[in-house]
């Protein structure tokens, strides 16, 4: 084969290297990465040679010769995956999730692995404020009285009480290991968040250990809600025992609920819908900034491991939404009344209409469709808000603490 030319002295033509002489020829990078993977054209071409694939499409043998491997949660990652990865230095999930992820398979062929952890906790943490906010609306909750029970401190419940203590609105929080670590924030039990008027469920997907959170609500702590309470799952369908809570609702009394995700999704059991208040496809994180945000971390990943500098940042592909003007009706008030707020930030994401889009069809094509051709969300930080003055310092700090830009005209 040949690997070179060298010009011996005096010579005019080229001869071959010997078999223990070194090539100065490399070997171009190979990237994959999934085709839902937004701007991964964009990103990953400018670390070598990049293509797509198709998630469910793709094999074993696709990764003969790979270097690096970018996915969403769509492609599982498995031994039975990596059979044939003899070349892959990187698997990295452009995702927050990592279930889709082997990591024992991964391990055991030495493998190293990053996610995008984070991406989409400010989609998420917007999904479940607009969700307090048509609770308002539809006269489910009274704001200025009800506490929020979080559970999960991770990077989704931390941009959540953000949020939360921007609105002025009581929370109590449960992570118990972030606890355990040591955690400087305040815990509570779950025992003290089933009391909560409105619980938000934030942890990931574990099935065993001391932590797991498998039916953490389970049919015992479903049978302590009541109406009164209002139920938010947009982490993981697992994690509530959906038999349980098909019962619980056909039951007296029964809470109010909404879901965003499902047990066995995108195979969603039909007779459940019906019976929830809210229903949408596990697109609560599927702003445009969370899912290029993991595009970002993705090719960040591949930077690090590849030791190659980082040109690219989500300003390179993110547009801004014309600026508006806003005139709080009570600007010099401390804080701005629920009305006026929960029409603000319903202007800026409404979830009833993902819900409406959803109950078109709530099969597992439609499911599916809704997620792939998802309409475009953008986070409150995209929006420009010019404040008529004079604004009180109050309004002005919880504007700024929920997220949008502030310009004084």
């Amino acid at each position: 084969m040949f690997r070179g030319r060298v010009f011996c002295e005096m010579q005019l033509h080229p001869v071959l290297y010997a078999p223990n002489q070194p090539s100065t020829t490399r070997r171009m990078t190979r990237i994959l990465f999934e085709e839902s993977i937004p701007q991964g054209e964009a990103y990953f071409s400018q670390l070598g040679d990049a293509s797509s694939f198709h998630g469910p499409a793709l094999s074993a043998g696709d990764l003969k010769g790979v270097d690096y491997l970018a996915v969403r949660s769509t492609t599982k990652v498995d031994s039975e995956l990596l059979a044939q990865a003899s070349e892959l230095k990187l698997v990295t999930t452009a995702t927050a999730g990592t279930n889709h992820l082997d990591r024992r398979a991964l391990s055991n062929k030495g493998i190293p692995w990053r996610s995008a952890g984070g991406c989409n906790a400010v989609a998420v943490a917007e999904y479940v404020i607009s969700v307090l906010m048509l609770a308002h609306r539809a006269g489910k909750v009274d704001l200025s009285r009800i506490t929020v029970g979080v559970v999960g401190a991770g990077h989704v419940g931390t941009v959540l009480t953000e949020k939360l203590r921007a609105l002025d609105i009581a929370f109590k929080l449960c992570d118990p290991p972030l606890q355990e670590q040591g955690d400087s924030r305040y815990f509570v039990e779950m025992d003290d968040i089933m009391t909560c008027d409105v619980i938000t469920l934030h942890v990931p997907y574990v099935q065993d250990g001391p932590h797991a959170t498998e039916h953490l609500i389970d049919r015992h702590r479903l049978a302590e809600m009541k109406a009164s309470q209002l139920l938010i799952n947009a982490c993981r369908g697992e994690v509530i025992d959906e038999q349980a809570l098909l019962l619980r609702l056909t039951a007296a009394n029964a809470p109010t609920v909404v879901l965003d995700v499902y047990w066995q999704e995108p195979q969603i059991n039909q007779t459940l819908l019906p019976l929830v208040w809210l229903a949408t496809p596990h697109i609560a994180g599927h702003t445009v900034e969370g899912k290029l945000r993991g595009t970002q971390m993705a090719y960040e990943h591949i930077c690090e491991v590849a030791g190659k500098p980082v040109q690219l940042s989500l300003d390179d592909f993110l547009s801004q939404p014309p600026a508006r003007r806003f005139a709080p009706s009570g600007a010099t008030a401390e804080a701005m009344d629920w009305d006026e707020l929960s029409n603000l930030l319903l202007g800026v994401y409404d979830i009833a209409k993902d819900d409406a889009l959803f109950r078109r069809d709530t099969t597992k094509a439609g499911f599916l469709a809704l997620r792939k051709n998802y309409p475009e969300r953008r986070e409150n930080a995209a929006h420009v808000l010019r404040l008529a003055s004079p604004v009180s310092a109050g309004i002005t700090r919880q504007l700024s603490e929920l997220g949008f830009t502030l310009e004084l005209i």
